[in-house]
């Protein structure tokens, strides 16, 4: 079920309904039992798969937690990240790794087919294996004591807003929410219906706008000049953000009319000004993930300069794989892992040389040009998150720059109104953006008259139907 979708435009209000009009003892029964629902309506041969992942680290914490010893507390927690990563690895990577074994072998000489699997990737399913896996680890590490309410346990890992595509959840945080009474509260429920509305905004009228044209250009790459590559791969950083950004908003902003809080996962990442700071803000409840529970186990950077380096490197390759069962997605993670190392290695060569040419007397200018670098770097990682083959991302980064003929149609099958509604759509939320750093909107609004917010929310509805693009599109991250 698409949150995109008349049916969860039926779905959500009725699940709500019945969430507030029901006992508090039975409303986790509401919520679960939607939960399943949401998540079956896609296949329901997938729900086998999540309740193995939910019956396995159950169980295995509780063990865990009763231990006589830490040998044993360590055997029970490579018992469930063995069981979960091989459920993983089966339906995500296995025909990659089979592929690839097969190139090798065949480059060596050696004849013969490898055994591919005809199985379809379940929705959602590296978000609550990672919901799953962070909770095995906190139980192990005695962050949180092992949760003996199946049902909540349960529902934990299927919360319907976060289970597709995020964020990612940590136990310690939703697992006590789930146990609170949350009463109706008018304020609060219009506050989470204002974030889903916005995030309908970005994913109907921007990302779905624009991925029109960018589908086109990446789809034959070769058939395109410079201009409409480099139109195409700018494009489509905008089209990845408004769309997962677009998904979290929806999915936090649902919670929020139930009463939950969930992890804010965006924050304005194109306007970072390092790659760093890029990862603080984007994706954010999967970078923590990858902080808390593999970079600090490696050590992070309380190592040798070259270990340190080397375990962020480790992080974006795996992060790169988490991402789609593609080399591509390596090379992606691959080059922010390198943007990371290089420039740590070369912070202080770049401070002397800002001194020099007096870029660092101009703070401003300096911090815009680190902004656009930022930018820029990100954008040519994008070209292998979105491309279809190695071939056709080395297509567009070696010709996004060449033969820029200003008097082709840049406009391609969007057509000029619709390719000029797409960057008015765009401006929009950069001005809304800009203007929440300063202020809580959904603040400002509170305080206003009622003909006035109404108006508004009247406004902001409309704009949505009429001007989002119909046909119920996926988000990309459901890939994932």
């Amino acid at each position: 079920m698409l949150f995109n979708s008349f049916a969860f435009l039926i779905f959500f209000p009725t699940v709500c309904a019945l969430y507030f009009a029901l006992p508090h003892r039975v409303r986790w029964m509401v919520l679960l039992a939607a939960s399943f629902y949401f998540y079956g309506s896609w296949r329901w041969s997938y729900l086998p798969l999540l309740l193995f992942t939910t019956l396995l680290s159950y169980s295995t914490a509780i063990v865990m937690d009763t231990a006589p010893s830490p040998a044993m507390r360590r055997f029970w927690l490579i018992v469930s990240l063995v069981g979960n990563f091989s459920v993983l690895f089966t339906y995500k990577y296995c025909n990659l790794f089979s592929q690839t074994g097969e190139t090798i072998a065949h480059s060596l000489g050696l004849a013969g087919d490898w055994p591919r699997l005809s199985l379809v990737l379940p929705i959602g399913i590296s978000f609550y294996t990672f919901h799953a896996l962070s909770y095995s680890i906190d139980v192990y590490r005695r962050t949180r004591a092992a949760e003996r309410h199946l049902g909540l346990y349960a529902l934990y890992v299927a919360f319907f807003p976060l289970l597709v595509a995020g964020p990612i959840e940590r136990s310690t945080t939703l697992l006590p929410q789930l146990r609170k009474s949350f009463p109706f509260e008018y304020q609060r429920v219009v506050s989470g219906l204002q974030l889903m509305a916005w995030g309908f905004f970005k994913k109907l009228v921007i990302a779905d706008r624009i991925s029109v044209y960018v589908d086109q250009v990446y789809t034959d790459p070769t058939a395109f000049g410079g201009l409409q590559l480099t139109i195409a791969t700018v494009l489509f950083a905008y089209q990845i953000y408004c769309d997962f950004s677009g998904y979290s908003d929806v999915a936090i902003g649902a919670a929020e009319v139930l009463g939950y809080t969930l992890l804010q996962n965006f924050r304005q990442p194109y306007l970072a000004d390092t790659i760093q700071g890029f990862w603080r803000r984007w994706h954010i409840s999967l970078s923590t993930w990858f902080r808390d529970y593999l970079y600090l186990s490696l050590g992070g950077n309380r190592v040798a300069t070259t270990r340190w380096y080397f375990n962020i490197m480790a992080v974006f390759l795996l992060s790169g794989l988490w991402h789609g069962a593609s080399w591509t997605f390596v090379v992606w993670g691959f080059l922010h892992g390198f943007y990371q190392v290089f420039g740590l290695a070369t912070r202080a060569a770049r401070g002397r040389l800002a001194e020099s040419i007096g870029l660092a007397r101009l703070p401003r200018l300096r911090h815009a040009l680190q902004v656009a670098c930022t930018f820029a770097l990100v954008d040519f990682a994008w070209i292998f998150f979105r491309a279809g083959t190695f071939d056709d991302a080395f297509y567009v980064a070696t010709h996004f720059y060449r033969d820029w003929d200003f008097h082709s149609d840049v406009y391609l099958v969007l057509g000029a109104y619709e390719f000029w509604l797409a960057m008015a759509a765009i401006v929009v939320l950069e001005i809304v953006q800009t203007a929440q750093r300063r202020v809580r909107i959904r603040w400002v609004l509170a305080d206003k008259p009622v003909w006035a917010r109404w108006s508004l929310y009247y406004a902001a509805v409309m704009t949505v139907l009429l001007l989002g693009k119909a046909g119920g599109a996926k988000f990309l991250y459901f890939q994932f």
